[in-house]
């Protein structure tokens, strides 16, 4: 209520029957749990808890470790924010995913297209201008190694981009630094920079911007 992004239980270091207890907590005064970064243990837990009780649908998706479980007469209040979602490789699209499933949480149409770094650079000029095409309010850009793809996004577009380093990449700029220090240095001024691997942050983010611009 204060700010217009969706409460997230954040399921590391929790036991699982402290996330159950969230759970319930959430279920009973918001209608909804969303469970972010789950172990399998975890998950066959929320699973065993909920999944034979009628009056619930429960949604996980496995790529981004997010599950969603809610009342069946609940839905997520639908806004006209309007966000892009772009990968540098395949590895970045768990984090992607997760940055969508907030997006969607919050209202948002999202729309994606994976896989498009500069290393074959020109894989990114159709879906970039599809998503430019159709509206798009914000972009948000995944990508690893030497994370270079969100600036070069920045510089094509004249709507917010939000870069996201990943933790991908090995030697000096391992787990993600390189990719947060280009993003960071980059010389194109539209790219905003959350923190590695924070998918959570782009995507409630992308989707304040983008909710606000269409109120």
């Amino acid at each position: 209520m204060r700010t217009g992004i969706v409460e997230v239980i954040y399921a590391e270091n929790k036991t699982s029957d402290m996330i159950l207890e969230i759970m319930k907590s959430f279920l009973e005064s918001n209608k909804f749990a969303i469970v972010s970064r789950f172990t399998e243990l975890q998950k066959k837990a929320i699973l065993s808890e909920f999944s034979n009780n009628p009056e619930l649908n429960i949604e996980y998706n496995e790529l981004a470790r997010i599950i969603i479980v809610k009342l069946k007469s609940f839905e997520f209040k639908k806004r006209d924010g309007f966000v892009g979602i772009i990968t540098a490789g395949s590895s970045d699209i768990p984090v992607a995913e997760e940055a969508k499933v907030i997006a969607e949480s919050m209202g948002c149409e999202v729309i994606s297209s994976y896989d498009l770094g500069i290393a074959g650079i020109h894989r990114l000029f159709n879906p970039l201008s599809e998503m430019i095409k159709r509206g798009v309010h914000v972009i948000i850009v995944c990508a690893g190694m030497e994370g270079t793809l969100p600036g070069v996004v920045a510089a094509l577009v004249d709507i917010p981009v939000i870069g996201v380093p990943i933790s991908s990449g090995y030697g000096l700029g391992e787990k993600g630094i390189g990719a947060l220090t280009t993003m960071l240095q980059s010389c194109s001024p539209g790219l905003l920079v959350v923190n590695i691997d924070n998918g959570f942050g782009a995507g409630a983010s992308a989707a304040l911007i983008a909710n606000k611009i269409t109120e």
